[in-house]
């Protein structure tokens, strides 16, 4: 299969599963409304859906670094639609926390199986690892649209239908796994295995990567609520400022890859985290229509660095890429639940602009990890493999060619 159309179908099938990330922050305000749920009580289910992702995703990392098990991409996509889907149906908070726990575990095991894949299937070309990282950009900011239309229809009983995007998603990878079946050398994933491990700056990316989650999701938990205090409008403006947080996610993943023709990876990350700090504190603190300025400035902030921090991370750990992919593709989005309780306590006892204020400190602590890493050689193909060796700095790779 062309890689073109391999990069493509995975690109899609990305979006089909991190849609359900995006759908557990949409679908808060409704529960909040129907159930009557407090801050806290909403931002408990984020973080159901994000605590055994955390916890799991470097285990199905370091499982794949072992064995390929690309039969993981259809069934995670499949059990991490499942448990959104399931969600809405009945009224047990129990059980809403189960079924959006069980979503975050598939999610967890579709990450670093997934960009293994992507990254055989693309013969590592940091480009076409930004198409497929810009695919789940785009799941997230469909999400708000495709719960608003699904449960502004019916309520939460039609929680159900939510599953279709999961099934299409499923499906639409099977090809491209039968194609990397047919050519062993690309799909084993042993041409990767190769080169030092440069774990130091691997722990400080990571770190910085947590950070980084902190904000993204506690945004996605309560931008919805904040902007609707600061403009007075309803749940239509809370659930445009969510779109706009989302549809600034893949602005800023072609944005960033389009950087680093010009500047190393390195440089374009921590100017972004940079950038980042003065877009969180319009969010918090400017009022009015305004405010959906900074809430795109603040996403496209988060997310010129999403793949650039991908491929970085494999390239400082070439033989553990499973790894790799799992901590920066899930912890981006898995540690950052952990705190939203937290979030949520603080605007339940003070005010929500309280507790997001915070916030405005972590991407500072990103850029401070960011702004001495160095820029990691990118690694060869194994010999024989059929592939011309990478340019050996970002500055000087990959982004040449595009799908």
């Amino acid at each position: 299969m062309p890689r073109n159309r391999s990069i493509v179908l995975l690109s899609v099938g990305h979006a089909c599963v991190d849609v359900y990330q995006g759908a557990v922050a949409a679908l808060v305000p409704f529960f909040v409304a129907e159930r009557d749920y407090t801050y806290a009580a909403a931002s408990g289910i984020v973080l159901a859906a994000s605590l055994l992702s955390s916890v799991v995703q470097p285990l199905f990392g370091a499982l794949t670094d072992r064995h390929a098990i690309p039969w993981l991409l259809p069934a995670s996509t499949v059990l991490g639609g499942l448990g959104v889907a399931l969600s809405g149906v009945g009224g047990s908070y129990t059980l809403t926390l189960v079924f959006v726990a069980l979503s975050g575990i598939g999610v967890a095991a579709y990450h670093p199986e997934s960009a293994r894949v992507a990254r055989a299937a693309s013969k590592g070309s940091h480009s076409s690892m930004g198409w497929f990282s810009l695919g789940g950009n785009v799941g997230f900011a469909a999400a708000p649209v495709l719960v608003s239309v699904v449960i502004a229809t019916g309520g939460l009983r039609f929680s159900p239908l939510l599953i279709l995007p999961a099934l299409i998603g499923s499906v639409l990878t099977l090809p491209v796994l039968r194609a990397l079946d047919r050519a062993p050398s690309a799909g084993d994933g042993k041409a990767a295995a190769q080169g030092h491990n440069d774990w130091v700056s691997f722990i400080r990316l990571s770190l910085a990567v947590v950070c980084r989650s902190v904000v993204f999701v506690g945004m996605s938990t309560f931008v919805a609520f904040h902007v609707r205090e600061q403009t007075g409008g309803g749940t239509s403006a809370g659930t445009a400022a969510l779109f706009v947080l989302y549809v600034g996610g893949a602005v800023g993943t072609l944005l960033g890859s389009r950087l680093a023709h010009r500047w190393d990876r390195v440089t374009v990350v921590s100017m972004s985290y940079l950038i980042t700090v003065g877009a969180v504190a319009g969010v918090v603190f400017v009022p009015g229509p305004a405010i959906y300025l900074f809430v795109a400035l603040t996403s496209v902030g988060l997310y010129v660095p999403f793949s650039l921090q991908v491929t970085l991370a494999q390239d400082y750990l070439p033989t553990r890429v499973g790894t790799a992919s799992g901590i920066t593709l899930g912890l981006m989005v898995s540690v950052g639940g952990l705190t939203s309780p937290l979030i949520g306590s603080i605007a339940d006892a003070t005010s929500l602009r309280t507790a997001l204020m915070p916030l405005i400190a972590m991407p500072a602590l990103s850029w401070l990890l960011f702004r001495t890493l160095p820029e990691p050689a990118v690694p060869k193909p194994a010999a024989g493999n059929g592939d011309e060796a990478e340019p050996e700095t970002a500055s000087q790779s990959a982004e040449r060619t595009s799908i």
